[in-house]
């Protein structure tokens, strides 16, 4: 339930988007976008070029509709391409992960699983589902 507690720890008050970064998670975000060579993009324009991927993917907007006051299209998915390649984004989102589960009180990784039994019979006896028999 909002209060206006929390309402406040949730508040984003002078970004230019919802999904815009704030200086604190910047802080915890850059050690993983670090440039390759000096003739990368200065660390404010990675900044920028994170805001609009995460603008991308919070709005769920086109490239192609990207606002005007956001680095161009072809760089942000170029860089988004980039990173999801190199494993810079699944490294971030684990590193993230591992501390919120801390801030939690909990292990940084989880250290206990579910299994399906239905699922384990099934396929132990070999019977998963196979479009070509239909």
């Amino acid at each position: 339930m909002w209060t206006p507690e929390n309402r406040g720890l949730y508040a984003r008050p002078g970004l230019r988007y919802p999904s815009d970064l704030t200086d604190a998670e910047w802080d915890l975000v850059r050690p993983f976008l670090r440039r390759r060579t000096r003739s990368g993009p200065a660390p404010e324009r990675l900044r920028e070029i994170l805001n609009a991927v995460l603008y991308v993917l919070s709005t769920g907007c086109q490239w192609r509709a990207l606002p005007r006051d956001l680095p161009p299209r072809s760089t942000v998915h170029g860089w988004f391409v980039r990173w999801h390649c190199d494993g810079v984004l699944d490294r971030l989102h684990f590193a993230l992960y591992q501390q919120v589960r801390e801030l939690e009180g909990r292990h940084a990784s989880p250290t206990a699983a579910i299994v399906d039994s239905q699922s384990v019979k099934s396929a132990e006896k070999g019977e998963a589902y196979r479009s070509d028999r239909l």
